[in-house]
Formats: C-alpha cells, structure tokens, sequence
C-alpha cells in the first residue's frame, strides 16, 4: 500500500516546497535531489472539504482535481473564489503576478495566507496591490480586468512554456511595475480597499529557473504500475521539472498525482506514463 498524495504545498514562512500525503505526512522537495514514484491501483476521489468521499469514486488520469461530481459541488459550494461566502470577514489582498511576458493575472487572496497563494500558482514575480474586505478586493479585481485587460487566470501550459527563457530580473520587475502604476491610478476602486506601495517579489531563485533547461515533455497522466523518474531540478507551483534518465527534461504537474496511491521508484527508472510535447505557444501537442 502506497502513500497518497495531497499535492505540493509552501509551509508558512518557508523557502523550500514540500510534498504533501493524506495523514499530514510531508516531504521536502530538494531541488538537484533523485525523485521516483510509481502509482498503483485506481484513482480515487479525494473527497472535500477534509472530508472523505463517501463513495470511494474513481476520477479521470487526466483531471487536474481528483474530485468525483458530487464532492466537486460541494467544495464549489463553499469557495471564495465562486463567491459562494461574501459575507467572509477576513481582510483580502489584490495582487499581480507575473508569468512571463505579456503574461500578468490579477488575482487575490487572503491576508493570513501571506504569498502561499503566489507560490501555489508558480508566479514568477508579484506584487500587492490593495487590502481590504472580501467583496472589495472583488470589485477591484474585477476593475482591473475590464479597464486594463488584466485576465484573472492564465494556462499553465502557457507558463510552463516559458520558464525556461525567461527575461532578466530588471526586465521582469519593470513590467509588474508599469502595470501596478496603471491599476493606482484608475478612478472607481472600492473606497474601502486600501492602496499598496509597489514592491516587487521575485521567485526566481525560490523555483529553480536559474538557467532551467526548456521542458521536453509534459506528463499527461498517471497510469496503473507507471513510474516517473528523475533529478529534480525546478518546483514552480504545482509542476516539478526533471531530469529523467531517457526521457529528457519532463514535467509533472502534481495535481495528476492526487487521489493516486505511491510507491518509490529509483531515480534512473524509465519514465512509463502518457506524455505530450510542448510547444512555444503553449499548447500541449499529442501522445508519444
């Protein structure tokens, strides 16, 4: 019986990644370190809002929430970001993250999380920009994208596309900035959301990029007794970039690897699941 993965989370205050397993178990994800994992059996739903699916439900390879239908619904049922709480009385925060370029999303987030949210999302640059109550960093988020043109979400097939030829960190920065300079000076903010001075944080050396080789493969499930193998070289959100022993540089999105149960494997295995190439424009290309 293997371990269960619950996906990659940034513990508070913390500058290194870690794998999370059902049970609160975890496990440090060293960048330059061996990781290998073979998955068995089904996979299964991993229930909602901490409580197990009273079905056992088996979900797609290739859904990145392993949630069945009805435990999908009822984790909707209570999100912030369906707006199904409103009446939430914890201050919010409107930020910008940065991907690459031309690619900046305005999103917020909890104060109490602190840059988690940045983090989980692999934003390559971020910055605040207002603090308030929930509905009012909604409306300013919603602002932002009706007056800039600023998306509230961008693929992570576009981001994973271009971390390998990313700009320098001057570069970078001076794009959040004009952009946070743009959204400060728009009339029609929510008097109660308070303004934030820019102040640029940059993930760069957090992730890996560091001269991180372009991505050769993109993994596109899990598959019963398949293995995934290699040197990890970069964690950037929920995708882990590796070195594998034949396969090149690959990437895994850990949230395939939800609802899975895992077994070790070395690291110079054979990688034995689905993959897609990638393409510059983003877009996964087919099966080989």
């Amino acid at each position: 019986m293997g371990w269960r993965c619950a996906g990659v989370g940034w513990p508070s205050g913390a500058r290194v990644s870690v794998l999370r397993w059902e049970g609160g178990r975890v496990s440090p994800l060293a960048l330059g370190k061996g990781l290998g994992f073979r998955a068995e059996g089904a996979r299964r739903c991993v229930g909602a809002r901490g409580n197990t699916c009273p079905m056992g439900a088996m979900v797609p390879g290739r859904a990145t929430r392993a949630r069945c239908p009805e435990c999908a619904r009822l984790d909707r049922a209570h999100s912030v970001a369906a707006d199904a709480v409103p009446d939430d009385p914890r201050t919010y925060r409107v930020y910008l993250a940065w991907f690459g370029p031309g690619m900046t999303k305005v999103g917020i987030t909890a104060e109490e999380r602190g840059p988690a949210r940045l983090l989980e999302q692999g934003a390559v640059v971020f910055a605040w920009l207002g603090r308030g109550p929930l509905m009012a960093a909604r409306r300013t988020e919603e602002l932002l994208r009706a007056a800039l043109g600023v998306p509230d979400r961008i693929p992570y097939a576009r981001k994973r596309a271009v971390r390998a030829a990313l700009p320098g960190p001057d570069e970078r920065i001076a794009e959040v900035a004009g952009l946070h300079r743009r959204a400060l000076a728009l009339s029609g903010w929510a008097e109660s959301l308070e303004p934030i001075a820019f102040e640029a944080v940059d993930h760069v050396g957090v992730f890996g990029l560091d001269g991180l080789p372009a991505a050769d493969a993109v993994v596109r499930e899990l598959v019963d007794g398949g293995a995934v193998a290699g040197r990890l070289l970069a964690v950037a959100g929920p995708d882990l970039h590796l070195r594998t022993a034949r396969d090149g540089i690959v990437v895994v999105d850990t949230r395939l690897m939800t609802g899975w149960d895992l077994v070790g494997a070395g690291e110079g295995e054979a990688l034995s699941v689905p993959t897609a190439g990638v393409r510059e424009d983003g877009v996964q290309g087919g099966l080989f």
